[in-house]
């Protein structure tokens, strides 16, 4: 049998002998869920050790060590020449049913258990849901995995961890490990235009963290923030969580709007923008936007968050030189990301702060988290300095490259009238067109019932747009996997005529 119980002091006592759980813990947590919910009462005495053992079929060093711990941690008490007792010093409010499942009970009148600003976050769309597991055609943000130089990457891991130096185990600095921001402050110098000395970068767990420790040091409650319209949902969650009034800015093909934003809010105190690749319509900024955003910024002395999460994945010429590079106000905080370029779970990213807020930034960085792992960082610092880091760059965009054509050549003879899909210069997602009237939720729902993961635009927007859409990642997917995808998805959205709203006039 699987399990065997026994009974003592009106208590049974269960135990599965096919369980991961060791037997001492699961009598341990069995004894302790008695005392707790009362089935065990204050002062009762237990069995000894070799009985109990003999009842339960188990070892006695098995009860001896679920015993010595609700002992230590005082459920129990022991008693010399006469046994173990349950503990007759616990607290009223310790002995009751304790039950994990959710409570319908109501909230205490005049409880508040979130301040106001907890409840902001509460309520604050962080990332678009989509289906778990693993992903599936056209999943955004996903990375060739299936590609990345593994090898040179476990070599390098071996290097440190075979003899890992005392000094990459111990806490490191909150700014980073040191080679690391080297690394980087030369690689933005070169491929970026990027101005900056090592001292400005800081390391940070991803893009999300350096928005939401800009977002902090920045911002007071109340104060303005533009964000594009549509774009990154992560942006706007990090600056609502800090108290920010969202005024959102619509994009077009030059990017931001800065004449809209400047009439909606001259006086707003940060700017969030990706103005390289703009997430999630893929437009760049144009030269004359960008100075008259870097012009207004100096003016109002506003602050601008710019967000360069992609931008090395450009397949036409090289890629664009950044916001930051024509600052000459010191009114550009530039963030950027490992995640995409190499592998999410890596968790490294960067802050390109002012030289004027560095020290703020540092502190910041050490309150929310105080260092990134430095072997982590050290290994990343080798793949830079070896090279690894820019070959796999050239080797994804000519991979990238050729995955966006797999799936515009394939959506040319299965999409056409259902989703006009756009090439792209730059980035891991295409933008399809709905036809006029076509809601894209309806055409997300459809398109999950056919094993397809696309994203409706109207998900990244604050205000409606005027036509719906569907973004679609292609670049963590083989060219079979994409054709298929496309098939499924053009019937999937055949399945939508009929289906439609009114357009926005």
């Amino acid at each position: 049998m699987a399990k065997r119980a026994t009974a003592f002091v009106n208590l049974s006592v269960l135990l599965d002998r096919k369980s991961s759980v060791a037997l001492h813990r699961q009598l341990y947590d069995e004894l302790r869920k008695a005392i707790l919910t009362g089935r065990l009462k204050p002062r009762t005495r237990l069995p000894s050790t070799r009985d109990f053992a003999a009842e339960m079929d188990v070892s006695r060093n098995t009860v001896l060590s679920a015993f010595n711990q609700l002992l230590a941690e005082g459920y129990v008490e022991g008693r010399i020449g006469s046994g173990t007792y349950v503990s007759g010093l616990l607290p009223n409010e310790m002995l009751e049913v304790r039950d994990n499942r959710p409570s319908n009970l109501p909230m205490l009148a005049g409880c508040r258990p979130l301040s106001r600003r907890g409840k902001v976050i509460s309520e604050t769309v962080v990332s678009v849901a989509l289906a778990s597991g693993l992903p599936r055609p056209f999943r955004s943000g996903v990375p060739a995995l299936d590609t990345f130089p593994i090898k040179a990457w476990y070599r390098l891991t071996a290097r440190y961890w075979r003899n890992p130096p005392l000094k990459l185990m111990r806490y490191g600095e909150p700014a980073g490990y040191r080679p690391l921001r080297e690394a980087i402050a030369a690689y933005l110098g070169a491929v970026r235009a990027v101005h900056c000395v090592p001292e400005q970068v800081i390391m940070v767990s991803g893009s999300q963290q350096g928005l939401d420790i800009a977002a902090r040091v920045l911002l007071d409650p109340g104060d303005a923030a533009w964000v594009e319209d549509p774009g990154f949902h992560g942006a706007r969650a990090a600056l609502l969580a800090a108290g920010a009034r969202l005024i959102p800015v619509p994009v077009d093909r030059e990017g931001l709007d800065v004449e809209a934003g400047i009439r909606r809010g001259s006086k707003a105190r940060v700017v969030y923008l990706t103005p390289s690749h703009q997430f999630p319509l893929g437009a760049t900024l144009s030269l004359a936007r960008r100075l008259a955003l870097l012009k207004w910024a100096s003016k109002a002395r506003a602050w601008i968050l710019e967000d360069d999460y992609d931008s090395e994945f450009r397949y036409v010429g090289r890629p664009l030189a950044s916001l930051q590079g024509l600052d000459g106000a010191g009114r550009v905080i530039y963030i950027g990301t490992f995640s995409k370029i190499l592998f999410p779970s890596l968790r490294l990213g960067y802050i390109v702060a002012p030289t004027d807020l560095t020290d703020a930034f540092v502190k910041a960085r050490a309150i929310v988290t105080h260092a990134s792992s430095l072997i982590e960082q050290a290994i990343l610092a080798d793949f830079i300095n070896e090279g690894q880091f820019a070959s796999h760059v050239r080797a994804m965009r000519t991979l990238y490259a050729e995955r966006q054509a797999v799936v515009l050549k394939e959506a040319n003879k299965e999409l056409g009238g259902l989703l006009d899909l756009e090439s792209d210069e730059a980035g891991m997602d295409l933008i399809g067109w709905l036809p006029q009237g076509v809601d894209d939720q309806a055409a997300f729902r459809k398109a999950a019932t056919h094993g397809v993961e696309v994203t409706p635009l109207s998900a990244y927007s604050i205000q409606r747009q005027r036509r719906g859409a569907l973004r679609l990642g292609y670049t963590g997917y083989t060219p079979n996997d994409l054709r298929r995808g496309v098939r499924d998805l053009a019937s999937a959205l055949r399945g939508l005529k009929g289906d439609c709203r009114s357009p926005e006039k």
